[in-house]
């Protein structure tokens, strides 16, 4: 299975921005996503507890550090569900930090570098525990496994766009930003999956202010109380999510493919988190877009893309501010 074929059984919507990226950063985009997602298959896996799996994630660091032990680990994942595309990914991850290594070695730097710091920070939470007690603690957590990806890209950007680069020290604080936008609205879409595998990221201090426990969030009963904590997060991703366009904005114009692997998950998001606003059903399953919107989406933002009016524009028809 070739490396495109393991981005598109993975995230056929990330894949959809990933390839509109000029070549040589679509193929380093493809490598380092694939890598993040072995790291969050890792932390993920419902099969091992917290030790095996922080075990696992610091075996995977070791392995990045080109501590030559891939066999070890992917002997250890040998009876992984084939089911779930992420272990797929895991199973051939000789073959991607085999592309891994044929990059420019500045490339591949920005990548390991990365991808370790995000490993870790998954280590040390798993470790930690499900225990988000405030804004602070879900924003530390949001960063380790978001916010460091909004650094690798725009490294990326940089080292291929020297328009990017001589404006790299005013961006990358936007860069986390991005990346904070995209899993506030992952937690809210998936708050109940979450809930499921024994983990709830809505911080602690925003359900206590209401005298809500985390189970009662998912109880009928409770579903006005529900609803403002929804609320609350809500406003929480439309904060990021205004400086995620910011980010967009500062793109070159006419790096149309870098700005479109940006518009494409920013929009997506932006939709998504309109059809989770004050929606009872987000307690109940994963919230999502249609095939549909998404199509739209990608017709519109490569007609018009390269316009920041437009994308103000776009923005607020997306999030149900304007008709």
């Amino acid at each position: 299975m070739n490396l495109r074929d393991l981005l598109r059984i993975t995230s056929r919507t990330f894949a959809l921005g990933i390839e509109r990226l000029p070549r040589t950063l679509c193929d380093a985009t493809t490598i380092a996503y694939l890598l993040l997602r072995v790291s969050d298959y890792l932390e993920d896996n419902e099969e091992m507890n917290a030790e095996e799996k922080v075990k696992l994630l610091n075996l995977w660091v070791n392995i990045l550090r080109e501590d030559d032990q891939v066999e070890k680990l992917t002997s250890q994942l040998g009876n992984a569900d084939t089911s779930n595309p992420d272990a797929i990914v895991a199973q051939h991850s000789k073959e991607i930090l085999h592309h891994l290594h044929s990059l420019p070695y500045e490339v591949r730097e920005i990548i390991i570098h990365h991808v370790i710091n995000s490993t870790l920070g998954m280590a040390r939470w798993t470790k930690q525990g499900p225990n988000v007690n405030d804004e602070t603690d879900l924003d530390d957590y949001m960063f380790e496994v978001a916010g460091r990806v909004g650094y690798l890209m725009t490294q990326l950007f940089a080292w291929y766009s020297f328009a990017i680069r001589i404006k790299l020290k005013n961006i990358m604080p936007l860069a986390r930003e991005f990346g904070l936008a995209l899993q506030t609205v992952n937690v809210i879409r998936g708050i109940r999956d979450d809930y499921d595998r024994g983990w709830v990221y809505i911080p602690k201090k925003f359900l206590s202010e209401i005298d809500l426990s985390a189970d009662q969030l998912f109880d009928p009963q409770y579903r006005q109380q529900a609803l403002q904590v929804l609320g609350r997060m809500t406003e929480k991703a439309e904060r990021h999510l205004r400086h995620a366009l910011t980010y967009v904005k500062a793109l070159p114009w006419w790096q149309h493919g870098i700005r479109l692997g940006c518009i494409f998950p920013l929009m997506f998001a932006i939709r998504t988190l309109a059809v989770s606003r004050n929606n009872a059903e987000v307690f109940g399953s994963e919230t999502k877009i249609t095939r549909e919107e998404v199509k739209k989406i990608v017709v519109d933002s490569t007609l018009w893309g390269w316009s920041n009016i437009w994308l103000d524009s776009y923005y607020e028809k997306l999030s149900g501010t304007t008709g």
